[in-house]
This record gives structure tokens, sequence and C-alpha cells, in this order.
């Protein structure tokens, strides 16, 4: 598979790593501690006493730094040299001006690594590494290509200004460089500061504000002024054009020895980072990915208990700490959102292994800093974004994580509010408020603190766990109490809109909640075998574990990439859309029809009223874009060659015409449900425009070229057994002009919908803009994998979509003449004679090809 032995590259210094051993490094030639010319040192260092007076201030740690007057200076151990230096860049604190563009403190704005080195003439050189490129083998030619080809950066030298009074260090004056506008620190040469609109550094406004040295670890805090750009100050952002933010860049050392990697595999969602190496192929290149993940191992001494099988305390367990800043009330609930994760660490033999904690007070632990680049934690932010997100800082070489700050907007609890009453006011009486309790929010809370700390241990979305969950399994209560509505926390499923009033199913079976899917991700991602000693050994294990796990359904994992597949949706239920959408409308009738009760709050408007109906409608809007992905929808099941059955498989016909039925019903035959004109009167809404706006946007994506090309392709491959784009004409014709063959009026909210399906097939034979297809040049290369360019899909006018559109055109233009002659209704005759000339004017015009 992966052989053994992984060699880094680095200029100057190259570093051998066998998975779990670091060789020493070689002779650096850029090494000064034997003279190699004739010349001095033009900057001969000083006496030790000459440089750091007495009035020095001095944090030792890391990088032992010295404050004299306004002078920094570094004292850069020779143990260092060479030593792999994480760089990690945060927001600090930041004005208004700046939070407008979504700049919040403890947003992270740049990482990189670095390493210092000794150079010749007395200085210390400080370079920017990377560790994109690899080769395997350092007795090989190809070892030495891409040594030649891979220079590490200096992004600056400094002068020693004296040797430490062991002459085991060296001390250099930073001064210069911390009030810099550099590539390392601080922004960086990251498009953040584009981003947030930052000019130029004003040095007269902008200061260190102070360093902290740690074992590990060195936080720099620094004031920064920048201009604003000319984009920025048309906002009206500020007054001064000028932006202040406070900036904390970290330097993390990375551990002497890379923790041994984990190699991606796509049939279990685990973030990844990886390289290209040029030896593991002989006749090509192969890109490495390893999973991000705590190094998490057993203490020795419990070493012959885990292998027992016998659930031990880790060594150094994954804590998580609470911003001192965040409400009270809610600190509880977070941190047992943590604290959930326990449990699944248990299947990979580990007890104890997450915690969650209160921040300590300055009275308990004057040291700890929430800007502590050791610790991780949940940032709470003043901010109206109705969000949470969790980055996570990693190790290159190994996929290592080294800590993560999970950022929590004060608005998320809107998010929640709004989720929770549209999804399951109908069968939870504690949703039918505009202000739940708090113990109601703080359930709410839990689960979304569980579902940003998984990500941060690793987890990508899993957005198939839902769907692997039959529909009427969710309105089991004591199935789904017990189970759970996903079996992954990990999924965008939220709450369960599935269960009726009359299934008096409890909050158990309405919360998401770490499941099977994430007790087995975390078995997969940590198990650790203290007998193996390279990856590919653990691989083979982990191999034959995925193989069995793939018998239980609930262990699958659904890309979030895929979006052609039905089976891997966000903020979706169960194992049909079609069924589970049709209980979450039923669900919606309720919640509407008691809307304006539930939304009165004494002394206030109608705002929540018209806020909670826009809610109503766009949870609706996605139960309709969920069965659209079964029109043309592409399963896809990640495998390897060691399993049985195909990849990628179509949707049934049966399942597609169920869509097709689903829309019919619910949407192409007016959804009057929606039109609750009591509550339209009191928000001042059109019913016609949130209606046609449904319509038109479902059927702009029913229609569009991808779908399209799916089902041609899909009556390429399965011939008269697939459904086929005339298939969906046929059905969309049925559903949306039956009036043709009835003769019946056609009301206006069908009138609407008429128009907006001829135009669509109008736009598609008609097209706005059409472009000359060309044939590229093999030179041209846009893929990875192939040496030629090509479209990425045929267009309309090169695909059977055109013709088969026409044809249908065609045969509307004549029936719908037809209708418009025996129609007596006034109305619906003027309509029936516009779609003839849409028509008309579609067939007759000119299309340049």
């Amino acid at each position: 598979m992966k052989k053994s032995i992984l060699t880094i590259l680095m200029v100057f210094s190259v570093i051998s790593i066998v998975h779990g051993q670091v060789k020493a490094p070689a002779a650096s030639l850029a090494d000064t501690s034997k003279k190699t010319g004739p010349a001095a040192s033009p900057n001969k260092p000083k006496l030790y006493s000459q440089i750091i007076s007495n009035k020095a201030i001095t944090q030792k740690g890391m990088i032992t730094s010295h404050k004299i007057d306004d002078k920094y200076f570094f004292e850069i151990a020779d143990s260092l040299l060479g030593r792999d230096i994480l760089v990690v860049n945060r927001i600090s604190k930041s004005g208004a001006d700046v939070r407008a563009l979504q700049g919040y403190a403890g947003d992270e704005i740049g990482r990189t690594i670095i390493r210092f080195d000794k150079g010749p003439n007395d200085r210390i050189f400080l370079r920017n590494i990377s560790f994109a490129t690899y080769s395997t083998d350092s007795t090989s030619s190809m070892y030495q290509s891409l040594k030649n080809s891979n220079i590490q950066p200096i992004i600056s030298s400094f002068n020693i200004a004296t040797n430490t009074p062991d002459n085991k260090g060296s001390v250099i004056d930073i001064t210069t460089f911390l009030n810099g506008d550099n590539d390392i620190l601080y922004f960086g040469s990251s498009t953040v500061k584009s981003k947030l609109k930052l000019g130029a550094q004003q040095a007269d406004r902008s200061y260190v504000l102070g360093i902290r040295s740690f074992p590990t670890n060195v936080e720099i805090n620094s004031v920064k002024t920048y201009s604003i750009t000319p984009s920025g100050s048309s906002n009206g952002l500020t007054s001064s054009n000028a932006a202040t933010i406070e900036l904390k860049s970290s330097l993390v050392l990375l551990p002497k020895t890379p923790m041994k990697p984990r190699y991606f595999d796509n049939r279990i969602g685990y973030f990844n980072v990886g390289y290209t190496d040029f030896d593991l192929n002989p006749q090509g290149i192969e890109e490495v990915q390893m999973i991000m993940r705590w190094r998490l191992e057993p203490k020795p001494e419990d070493m012959v208990k885990y292998k027992r099988g016998e659930l031990v305390e880790p060594k150094k367990p994954i804590v998580y700490y609470i911003d001192p800043t965040t409400p009270k009330k809610w600190v509880p609930y977070l941190i047992a959102g943590i604290n959930d994760w326990a449990k699944a660490f248990e299947k990979a033999g580990f007890k104890n292994a997450v915690i969650g904690k209160e921040a300590p007070t300055k009275a308990q632990d004057s040291t700890w800093s929430l800007d502590d680049a050791r610790h991780s934690a949940i940032v709470y932010k003043p901010s109206e974004i109705p969000n949470a997100n969790a980055p996570i800082t990693t190790d290159p070489r190994s996929g290592e994580i080294i800590e993560s700050h999970i950022n929590w907007y004060h608005n998320v609890q809107k998010l929640l509010h709004d989720w929770y009453m549209i999804q399951t006011a109908a069968v939870d009486p504690r949703a039918r408020k505009m202000q739940f309790s708090d113990e109601l929010m703080g359930d709410l809370i839990r689960f979304v603190s569980s579902h940003e700390v998984g990500h941060t241990l690793g987890l990508l979305h899993n957005y198939g766990s839902s769907s692997t969950v039959p529909v009427e399994n969710l309105r089991n209560k004591k199935w789904v109490e017990e189970n759970g509505h996903t079996p992954s926390i990990m999924d965008y499923a939220r709450f369960n809109y599935v269960a009726q009033p009359e299934d008096n199913i409890s909050s158990k079976g309405l919360y998401p909640r770490i499941g099977d899917y994430d007790k087995w991700a975390i078995e997969w991602g940590y198990r650790y075998f203290p007998d193996n000693k390279n990856v590919d050994s653990d691989m083979k294990i982990l191999d034959k574990m995925t193989l069995e796990a793939a018998k239980n359904r609930r262990l699958w994992f659904g890309t979030e990439a895929n979006k052609d597949d039905p089976n891997s949706q966000n903020e979706d239920l169960g194992d049909n859309a079609m069924i589970a959408s049709d209980y979450g409308i039923k669900n919606l009738k309720v919640i509407l029809s008691n809307l304006s009760e539930w939304t009165k709050v004494p002394g206030k408007g109608y705002e929540n009223l018209a806020h909670m109906y826009d809610q109503v409608v766009a949870q609706y809007n996605r139960y309709l874009g969920h069965v659209i992905k079964n029109i043309g929808g592409v399963y896809e099941n990640p495998k390897t060659v060691d399993q049985p059955g195909m990849v990628y498989e179509r949707t049934p016909v049966s399942k597609q015409k169920q869509a097709i039925d689903f829309f019919s019903r619910q949407l192409f035959n007016t959804p009057k449900w929606l039109i609750n004109q009591q509550i339209l009167n009191n928000i001042d809404q059109s019913s016609i425009e949130i209606i046609a706006k449904l319509q038109s946007s479902t059927l702009i994506r029913l229609l569009s070229s991808k779908t399209l090309s799916k089902l041609i392709d899909a009556e390429a491959s399965e011939g008269p057994k697939a459904y086929k784009i005339s298939d969906l004409f046929t059905d969309l014709n049925k559903a949306i002009l039956s009036e043709l063959k009835t003769n019946t009026p056609i009301d206006i909210y069908r009138r609407n919908l008429q128009k907006a399906y001829i135009d669509r097939l109008v736009g598609i034979v008609k097209p706005a803009q059409t472009v000359a297809a060309t044939i590229p040049s093999p030179t041209n290369t846009n893929s990875k994998n192939s040496p030629f360019s090509f479209p990425t899909e045929l267009t309309n006018s090169q695909s059977d979509t055109m013709s088969e559109t026409k044809n249908v055109l065609r045969e509307l233009r004549i029936s719908v003449k037809s209708a418009a002659a025996n129609q007596s209704d006034p109305a619906s005759k003027h309509h029936l004679m516009d779609l003839y000339e849409r028509i008309e004017a579609a067939l007759d015009s000119k299309i340049d090809n």
C-alpha cells in the first residue's frame, strides 16, 4: 500500500521520518559552528550583559523573550534550530468597523510553519516551510531533484546580538520584525486582510502589546492600525478611514516525533491533509492523504490493560474550555455537548478521553489565557451571525490536531429557535412560542455543541446518515426514542419533522444525538495499535474492520460533496424524501394554522409572524429540494475493489415517478394551505408571488441542463428501462397542463405555473446567449487525470435535450391552440393564446450554433 518511510524534503536540513521515529538532522549547509570562510563576521556578537541588561523584563519558555524599553529580544536555543514551529494568527480584539465585515475576536486569520536556522556571518535565518512534496528514498535521483526544486524560502534574517550565557543559544533583536507587517505574523500574506478591506499598516498607531512565553509556545499580542481600502471606506465603516485591531500570533512547537499518521479512506468521513509523493508510484506521482485526528495514546503503565481490551484513560485527554464571557446559563449545556463524546471514545478503548471545562478565573490561574494556542476552547462571539463553526489546527506532517477554537456566535440561538419551532411545534408544545425556556434552549445548544466538537475531532459532515433510517421508524415511538432519528450527529438532520402529533414522541425522539455511525467513526480514527510499527500495518486492520462495518447500513458514510445523490442531502430525514416530506408538510399545515397565536407577543407588531411565516415557506421549499434530487439521481456507495456491488447506481424509475407524483400533488396542484389570508393581510405579502416563486424555482432546477443530461445518460446506459427525458416531459405535461384536455377554467395560480413551465422550455430551445462549441487544444489541460481538456457537460444544443424539448413544444403548440379555441373562460383563453404565441416564437426563431 504505502511504504513505511517518508522523507520530508527541506533545504539545508533533511529529516527522514519513519512513522513514529525521527532521525537526527543531517548537517546543515548553513551551520556556522565551523567557520567556512576566511572573512570574520561583520556583526560580531557582543557580551550578553551588554545586550540584556538588568532592566530587561524576561519571559522564560520555548523562546525566552526580553523587553528592554521599546525593544524585544528572542533567545533561540540551539536545540530549537531546525525544529518545525506552527504559527497561528488570530484576531484577539476587534472594533465594530471590522466586525461589520465578519472579523471577530478569536477568528483565525492565517497559519504557516517556520523554522529557525543558523546562517553564516553570525546570523539567524527564519524560513517558511512547506510539506507539500515528498520523496521516500534519500538515495534516489528524484530525492535530489526535489531537494533542488524545493528550496524553503528565507523570510527574514537577524544578526546574532549575543550568545546565551551557557553558549547554547543565540539572542536576536526581533523588534523590527514584530512591529512590521510581514508574511509570518498577524495577517501575513493571507487573503483575510483584503477580505476585511484593510490596507497598509499605520506604523505610528501600531505597537507590540506584550509577549508571553510558555514551555511549548509563545504568544505575541500586538495592536495594529490599518488604513481602510477605498472599497472599504465607501461602505462608511469608519469616519477615520482606519481600523485598529488587536492581533494574536501563536508560535507552537510541533512534536519532534510526528504522530504516526492514518491514511484517509473515503468510506469514513474525516478531514484530511496530504502531500504529493514522487516515489510510491515508479511510473508517476501519488497523492497521499492523512486524516486529521488528535494524538490519543494509552499511558505506558496502562498499555497491557489496553491490549487486554480494558478501558484506559489516555496519556493526554482532549480538553475544551468554555470562554469566560459565555452566558453562565449556557455553560453547563456546552460542557454536556462536549462530554457526550466521551462515550464514543470508549469504542476506541479510552475512557474520559474528551473533557469539557470552564476556563479558570484569573484568581485560579493567572497564567491561563483563552488565546494560548495550547488550549482548545468554545469561543463566544457577540455576533448577529446565526451560526457556529469549528476550525482546527493541524500538523501537516502527520494530520495531528494541535488545537481548535470553536466559534460560537451569539445569534445561533435564534437559528435554533426557528429550526425547532418550524420542525417540531406540531408535536412539542414547548416549541409554540417566540422565546423558549432556558431548559429547551439549553438542550438545543447542547446538540450544536456536540456537532461542532465532532468537527474538531476530525469528522466531516455525514449527509447520508439519515437516509439509512426507514421513514416509518421515525414515527415509531419506541424505536426512535431508543435509536434516534439519525445514526450520526454529524448529519444535518436537525429535528424529527416526520413525527406526527398522534405518535406522542418525546424529545428523545426529536433531538439529534451521537449515534452508531459516530461511535464507529471514532473507533476507526482513534483505535490505537501498540504492536504495529508503521501505518500500513494499521491500515490492514482498519480495512478488515471497514469491510465488516459495511454490512451494517447504519454505519454508512454519505459525502456532502456529491450533489447528485438523493441519499446524501442536508436537512432531510429518512430513506424516502417523498414520504418524509409528505409528513413534514402535514405538520407545517398544523403550524401555519396556529402561527398567529404562537408568534403573538403583547405590545409587539407582526414582525414575529412575518419572520416565522417566511420560515414555514423556507422549510416547505427544503422539502421540494429533497425530492428534486431523486429525478436523475445517482447513488454513490464508496467501495474498494474487495467489495461487491457498484459504486454508482441510478435512482430506481419507481422513485423518480414517485417524485413527480409528489410535485403534482404538493406543488403543481396549488398549495393553497400556504394562502392564509389572515396572516398575509397582517404581513403584507402576496400569495401569488410566494407560490409563483416556489413553482418557478422548482421548475428551473427540475429542468436544468444537468438534470436533463443525467436522464439522457441514463437512457444511453439502461435503454428502455430508464426513466427518460421524454418520460419526464410526459409526466410534467400531465401534471401542469391537465386543463388542456378538460377545457376547465384555469385559475391565476395555475396560469402562472403554466407560464413558468413554457418559459423554461422556451429557455432551453432559445437560450438568452449561445456560445459556439469549440474543440479544445490537447495542450490546454485542466485535469490531473487527463491530458486533454473537455467541457464538463454537453450544451443543450449538442445533446438530445434540444431535440426532445422542441418536440414537446411542437406537440404543445397544437394542443394549446386547440384548447384556446374551446376555452370559454376569458382569462383562461387569453392565457392559452399567450402560451401559443410564446411557443410559436420559440420554434420559429433561428439559433446560431
